[in-house]
């Protein structure tokens, strides 16, 4: 019922003031992690199920995206992940821990126009910054590696893969050293009326613990306008089908609220 009600409200908030076919685009071009347009993504997940004490937590990232023209051919899109966690009982240690994690900031190079085939794609650097301010938040290890996403949109379909490979190259000599592969396969439906239903997962592999972390995710979001500014609604729930010892486990909660700026 609760999701019922979500979904009149927003439907009206569309209908109080919207033109469909604007907030269609911008929710297209949402779902185009390379697209030439700022936006600022707040996305909150819950997961829980942590180690022997049954721990939880809370992350709220904050994700801006910057799209910088190189020239006429090129842009230059930032994306930044920004953590802010609140955890208990984690790993199975009692005990809460709050306040920001690692930073995850990437670059993508990118064509400002597909290819001929309608491919869009993107390429460039992935770091991680030891941004923690409590040591169980984060790895305490600098990183770096290759990022990359290839998609393409068709009719009201975006489908596609991002992925990056991150190597620790300085920090903490006491913390393990990092090498993982993070990749997300995705494919979403907007509708006319600028709903968007979509599924991915945010699967990474630690090369160090041999180990899988996939979440998958299930997401319904909604484009609407408080006067002249466009908004994004994001509600969704999350299953973890594999996940590291003492890692969550069973269903989570996706939400999310990302302020649009379009050129």
């Amino acid at each position: 019922m609760k999701l019922m009600r979500i979904a009149l409200f927003l439907t009206l908030v569309g209908v109080a003031g919207v033109s469909g076919a604007e907030e269609a685009g911008l929710a297209k071009q949402l779902a185009n992690p390379v697209a030439a347009m700022i936006s600022v993504p707040f996305q909150y997940n819950y997961d829980s199920g942590y180690g022997s004490e049954k721990g939880y937590r809370s992350v709220l990232n904050i994700q801006p995206v910057i799209p910088i023209s190189v020239n006429q051919d090129w842009n230059l899109i930032s994306r930044t992940i920004l953590p802010v966690i609140d955890q208990h009982n984690i790993a199975g240690e009692s005990g809460s821990q709050s306040g920001l994690g690692d930073i995850t900031q990437s670059f993508f190079l990118s064509p400002k126009e597909p290819t001929s085939s309608g491919l869009i794609w993107g390429a460039g650097p992935a770091l991680v910054l030891p941004s923690a301010t409590n040591s169980m938040l984060g790895g305490k290890k600098w990183g770096a590696g290759p990022s990359a996403v290839l998609l393409k949109q068709e009719g009201g379909w975006t489908y596609g893969f991002l992925t990056n490979h991150i190597w620790s190259f300085a920090g903490h000599k006491d913390r393990k050293d990092v090498s993982a592969t993070f990749m997300q396969p995705f494919v979403s439906h907007t509708t006319a009326n600028a709903w968007t239903v979509g599924v991915d997962t945010e699967s990474s592999y630690d090369w160090k613990d041999k180990g899988w972390a996939v979440p998958v995710n299930f997401t319904v979001s909604k484009v609407v306008k408080f006067g002249a500014q466009p908004v994004s609604f994001q509600l969704g729930a999350r299953y973890w089908a594999s996940a590291p010892d003492n890692g969550p486990t069973g269903w989570g909660v996706r939400a999310g609220i990302t302020f649009l700026f379009p050129g």
